[in-house]
């Protein structure tokens, strides 16, 4: 009898996301598992794709977003599967939606405003609340998130310009522990903003301690990512030392012309504490930062242009040297009338990206702002930019490789048990796409152009994207991170 399946993807190349070569095969779809693979030509299929001269992928995984509100605000997430993604890590670097348990007052504070601005969205009063929105109105993407270390601050404490005190520590406790059982990945830090400038190395961990029981993780926004990032490193390896966890360093970069090359050493640096401790790290692929406009960040950077402004929306994708110019005033004042607001920062140097980039521990994380009116091109074009700029045309990656950066793993640092692989068994989160044509069109002057050479994506065996568009299907899951007993016995850290 011949074997039947919902979908077939013949006549591929299978770049399974272990880093191996890839293999001519068909690839079979049964439900929301990949059930067979190698040479099917006398199966037949509910619905079949025609991959020829395609690479079949495992779905990209987006190892740092801010995507916690487009989750639920626009779900069918264009700017992620239009570039082949099927996961998205939210709530880093201290932001998370949730838990919100008090009204949030206006204006707010930044950077909470990078999610919601008008406090409208910080509606779930637990962490709970909010994983329960993401499961009965799903996105078209699987998602993974954080409780955010500056959201705790903001809801425990009146005055964010100081060290918590014991009590407001242990009330924070309560929160993670109840966002780790909600399911939670761990809990992220912004240790560079303002609202949690003023914690303490000690207060970080203690107010982490709760995730320890959960296996999760501490993914830090460091202090410093310019001059000090040697301290800063010191710092974040502590805290995972301490507590005995998983250190994640986000969106790894040296910033500021003083600070350039010193990314050789920084790698060493964290190459040699991996030996001793499980760090990780994420990058994107991109010379320019984009984050809340602040006096320093832009006095700092070669180049600043506004992507929103509250009080002046006129100038959102204007530079700030022309805001200045127009405006007639100092760069002090200019940056006092447009703030709140957000801004692109040009202050890396392509030889530390390229460096951060092909190491081989580094994973990609987009970190795009999706509600910003006028975003880095990053959101939309970070993972064809590594497949088609940095491994076809630059030669930096092999093409294997820059998709291991993507999935696999990613999704073995995550803990998320039978993804970013395409063998028997795992989940149908399959991307398709053209080598030779695949690449980001998004740019600093037109930043929402959507990618080339994406054919097909999967999630959980649905088709999410084809023929350039949105199927409006929404099959994504909320991922676990399980503890260590529970890990494959094959030796992966791979957790369901």
């Amino acid at each position: 009898m011949t074997d039947h399946f919902d979908l077939l993807i013949r006549n591929g190349t299978v770049i399974d996301g272990t880093g191996a070569a890839g293999v001519a095969a068909d690839v079979a779809v049964r439900g929301d598992r990949i059930v067979r693979m190698g040479s099917l030509g006398s199966c037949t299929a509910d619905e079949a794709i025609d991959a020829g001269g395609l690479i079949v992928a495992p779905g990209f995984i987006d190892a740092h977003t801010h995507d916690d509100r487009m989750l639920l605000a626009d779900g069918n997430m264009v700017p992620k599967v239009s570039q082949g993604v099927t996961t998205v890590v939210a709530g880093n670097c201290g932001i998370s939606l949730a838990p919100m348990p008090k009204r949030v007052s206006r204006p707010v504070v930044p950077p909470l405003d990078l999610l919601d601005d008008t406090g409208e969205w910080y509606r779930y009063r637990t962490f709970a609340e909010y994983v329960s929105a993401l499961q009965e109105t799903p996105a078209a993407v699987n998602s993974a998130i954080y409780v955010g270390h500056t959201t705790l601050r903001a809801i425990v404490m009146d005055e964010l310009d100081r060290p918590a005190t014991a009590q407001e520590i242990e009330r924070m406790q309560e929160l993670v522990a109840e966002a780790m059982e909600a399911g939670a990945i761990g809990v992220s830090t912004g240790l560079a903003y303002p609202p949690a400038i003023a914690a303490t190395t000690a207060e970080v961990i203690e107010v982490c301690r709760p995730m320890v029981a959960h296996n999760g993780i501490h993914a830090t926004h460091m202090r410093d990512e310019g001059v000090a990032t040697m301290a800063s490193l010191d710092e974040t390896f502590t805290i995972g030392r301490t507590l005995g966890v998983q250190t994640l360093i986000s969106h790894h970069k040296l910033a500021g012309a003083a600070a350039h090359g010193q990314s050789v050493k920084t790698l060493e640096v964290i190459a040699d504490e991996m030996e001793r401790q499980k760090v990780s790290l994420d990058c994107y692929p991109y010379t320019a930062s984009s984050t809340i406009l602040t006096l320093d960040h832009a006095k700092n950077s070669g180049r600043t242009l506004v992507t929103w402004s509250r009080k002046r929306p006129e100038f959102a994708s204007r530079d700030l040297s022309e805001i200045i110019e127009e405006l007639n005033c100092s760069v002090e004042e200019a940056v006092a009338q447009l703030q709140p607001a957000g801004a692109v920062y040009f202050r890396m140097h392509d030889e530390d990206v390229d460096r951060i980039l092909a190491f081989e521990p580094t994973m990609i994380g987009s970190d795009g702002l999706p509600h910003d009116e006028f975003p880095h091109p990053r959101l939309w074009g970070t993972f064809p930019r590594v497949l088609g700029h940095y491994s076809r045309d630059k030669g930096l990656l092999s093409l294997e490789a820059a998709v291991h950066k993507m999935t696999g793993l990613t999704a073995s640092e995550f803990g998320f048990h039978d993804r970013g692989v395409i063998r028997e068994g795992a989940f149908a989160d399959i991307t398709l796409f053209d080598p030779d044509l695949v690449c980001d069109r998004a740019t600093f002057e037109e930043p929402t152009l959507r990618a080339e050479g994406i054919h097909s994506v999967l999630v959980n065996g649905i088709a999410v994207w084809q023929d350039n568009a949105s199927t409006g299907r929404r099959p994504g899951q909320v991922l676990r991170r399980f503890a260590e007993e529970n890990h494959s016995s094959q030796g992966t850290p791979w957790g369901k």
